[in-house]
């Protein structure tokens, strides 16, 4: 089924697909038609202002997921069934509009009837505004538009937000960001972006291990660490603390005043004195010695380094002389309604106090320009670039937070083509619209809050929050999944998330504190990873309900790799609670496991038939990672899976292809890596009057396995014949690549 009704207002009736959504709609309201069936939701306003908060009209009895800001850097997903329960700053709203017969099956997998469609809100950038959408008490749905200077002013938005419908949720979403990016012009989709080669290999971001303390020795000591485990990291992240800082607020070293650790201000573009001496054994000459020494010792392919987009946390310090040519002043944020609606942050709050060393907008580049010239000369790779949302606070002057923000962005974009090979940029701290609808060209964004090791309630919100963020964030960049720790209570939880996560694999380990079991279902023995096609998105099933905390729900992600599907299922009820939720709300954790059932099916996979080929006939093999349980399942049968509080089961999901002389095949892959169709390249088979020949094309080393409805006659690994264990009773195929983990040639005889 095909949702091509446009939105338009009928009898105060705000109808989408044939139905109406709102009701009572307001009278300023006005709807613009685009293309593919969207519209645009606009209003008007007797008087001009650089703040309005428009009616659109009474929303209630839809299912919904809500991508919303609850704190000032970062967004996470609600669920609900009308409008006062959408938060202030939200930045997506998907309802599901559904008969009622199929609302009454709710729970069934099978969520393609033609009685189902889904309604997407976007609420996104018009000229110099920025929207976002807000309930009321009276279920009344409503979009903000601001600009972020009281000189900037409206009396009418057209193009506030857009609506688009459909019946697969997915598809929707990617079809709705390619519209916006013809129209508005101002960013890019994900598919039209260069993929930073960072995201195929493992790498060790610095910060937990050392916060700002980090130095040289402590990174060799690291590096060395993960050496002798047998898993060495291919790129680095040197995080917050290489910098050449001053803090005005400290005396000595205690803090003037608290939260003025905030208002630290950048000196110089060169690194600090951590980072230069006389090049004893314990330390480095420069910047260049340093990377140069790492790189060639433990063969690190990529380093990145860590700043904040105005510089340092505090901007730059106005007076340093090293600074005055970019023309820096000191500028106070401005907090808009939506910024301290929700949850207070205490960075932004210091800031608001102490200001920032604002560089001149037409400077910007030139310092970026400088800053990653030099970075590149002692052999950087990239940057990671943070505390991006803190623009939207100082648009005034400037032309308001949009258009400040987008001159940033490309600037940023800019200095990194010409001084860095491959986009290598990783943003983060960028979840505010102004800055995901700037982005033309960065490719990967943080995704989620931080990794935090020390705060064992937050350990499910980051998993389910960076899950529900990638709908929205997958389809312009790649998500970030943050670090994680290999040796900690919920490593396994992280690590198998991240394996689904089409992602980055890096972690933050202190030096000599790994977990190498875990890294190496992760990691091959070169470094690379086995990472997925898409983000790691939740299941169609999984979308309205609260994984976290509604007592029932598991989370389910699902992925693609060449030749299969991946899900992975996650029990994330009763080990913490969202933010701006009722705590009570949350099952306490008793002394042993709380269980939690639910089904998997191959119909989790989206766009399975994809990589299924053209001799799929609907069955697929699916292989549960920690149980080593084969089951062979039609397109529309699940699998029960149960599972304690925070444990996880990752499913791979290949399709059963019929090769000839009803010879039924599915590769599956490693068997001893999370992702473990991950590996699978590619497929062929030739048939003969003897028999049938299967060839695999497979990347890594370890236990390889396969469904075969047949016992095959021999294996052969890169010409030279290898045992083989068949189980007849399951159709599992499984053999050992010995050696080297590079492209692996099998050949299967029958």
């Amino acid at each position: 089924m095909t949702i091509t009704a446009k939105p338009s207002i009928t009898d105060s009736g705000l109808m989408v697909g044939g139905r109406v959504v709102c009701n009572r709609v307001a009278e300023n309201l006005v709807v613009s038609p685009e293309s593919s069936g969207s519209a645009f939701l606009g209003a008007t306003s007797p008087a001009p202002r650089s703040r309005h908060v428009f009616n659109v009209g009474v929303l209630e009895g839809y299912r919904f997921i809500c991508l919303f800001r609850a704190k000032f850097w970062w967004m996470i997903p609600r669920v609900g069934k009308s409008a006062s329960e959408i938060p202030m700053e939200t930045q997506m709203l998907l309802l599901d509009v559904r008969e009622e017969s199929a609302l009454d099956d709710e729970n069934s997998s099978d969520m393609t009837s033609e009685s189902t469609f889904y309604v997407l809100f976007l609420p996104v950038l018009d000229g110099p505004f920025r929207t976002s959408l807000q309930g009321t008490s009276e279920n009344v749905l409503q979009f903000c538009v601001e600009s972020g200077d009281p000189s900037v002013q409206a009396s009418q938005v057209l193009e506030a937000v857009l609506i688009n419908s459909g019946d697969n949720p997915f598809e929707l979403l990617k079809n709705s960001i390619k519209i916006l990016e013809k129209r508005k012009g101002t960013f890019a989709h994900i598919e039209h972006k260069k993929a930073p080669p960072h995201l195929d290999w493992f790498g060790w971001c610095t910060w937990d291990a050392f916060y700002t303390e980090v130095n040289p020795q402590g990174i060799r000591e690291g590096l060395q660490s993960f050496l002798e485990g047998g898993c060495p990291p291919k790129f680095l992240i040197i995080d917050d603390g290489w910098q050449e800082t001053i803090n005005e607020f400290h005396k000595g070293s205690k803090l003037h005043i608290d939260g003025t650790q905030f208002a630290t201000r950048l000196v110089d573009i060169r690194e600090n004195s951590k980072f230069k001496s006389s090049g004893s054994e314990s330390s480095c000459i420069d910047l260049h010695d340093f990377i140069q020494t790492i790189k060639e010792r433990y063969r690190l392919k990529f380093v990145y380094m860590w700043h904040a987009i105005i510089g340092y946390w505090g901007g730059v310090l106005p007076s340093s002389k090293m600074m005055e040519k970019y023309n820096p002043k000191l500028a106070y944020p401005i907090q808009s309604p939506g910024n301290i609606g929700n949850l207070r942050d205490i960075a932004v709050d210091s800031l608001e106090k102490y200001g920032v060393g604002m560089i001149d907008p037409e400077k910007i580049f030139h310092f970026y320009n400088d800053l990653h010239g030099y970075l590149a000369s002692s052999g950087v790779d990239g940057v990671k670039v943070d505390v991006q949302n803190i623009l939207e606070t100082i648009g005034k002057g400037y032309g308001g937070r949009v258009l400040l923000t987008r001159q940033y962005q490309f600037a940023l974009d800019e200095s990194i083509a010409r001084n860095f090979k491959d986009n290598s940029l990783i943003c983060c701290m960028s979840h505010n619209s102004d800055s995901i609808y700037s982005s033309r060209k960065s490719a990967v964004a943080r995704a989620s809050e931080d990794f935090m090791p020390k705060e064992p309630t937050f350990q499910t919100v980051h998993i389910a929050s960076v899950a529900f963020n990638s709908l929205l964030l997958g389809e312009i960049v790649v998500p970030d999944w943050d670090t994680f720790h290999s040796n900690h209570s919920t490593a396994e939880f992280h690590g198998a998330a991240r394996a689904l996560g089409g992602c980055a694999v890096y972690v933050s380990d202190r030096p000599g504190t790994h977990d190498f079991r875990i890294l190496k279902r992760l990691v091959l023995p070169d470094g690379s990873v086995l990472r997925a096609k898409y983000p790691g998105r939740p299941t169609r099933d999984c979308l309205f309900k609260d994984p976290v905390m509604d007592g029932e729900s598991l989370l389910k992600i699902w992925n693609l790799n060449k030749l299969s599907g991946v899900v992975g299922v996650f029990n994330c009820q009763g080990a913490g609670n969202w933010p701006m939720k009722d705590a009570e709300a949350v099952p306490v954790l008793a002394s042993t496991p709380t269980f939690l059932s639910g089904h998997v099916s191959p119909l989790d996979v989206e766009y399975l038939d994809q990589v299924a080929g053209d001799n799929w006939r609907g069955d697929s093999a699916v292989y549960a990672f920690y149980s080593g349980s084969l089951s062979r399942l039609s397109k529309k049968a699940n699998l029960e899976v149960s599972l304690a509080v925070l444990k996880c089961e990752i499913f791979t999901i290949c399709p059963v292809r019929v090769l000839g002389q009803n010879l039924q095949f599915a590769p599956i892959g490693l068997l001893d890596m999370y992702n473990s169709g991950g590996a699978v390249e590619a497929l062929e088979h030739t048939n003969h009057p003897a028999g049938c020949r299967v060839k695999i094309s497979v990347r890594g080393c370890g236990r390889f396995g396969a469904y075969s409805s047949k016992k095959p006659l021999s294996c052969i690994v890169d010409m030279q014949e290898e045992e083989f264990q068949y189980n007849a009773e399951g159709g599992l195929l499984t053999l050992k690549l010995q050696g080297e983990c590079s492209l692996r040639e099998i050949k299967i005889v029958y």
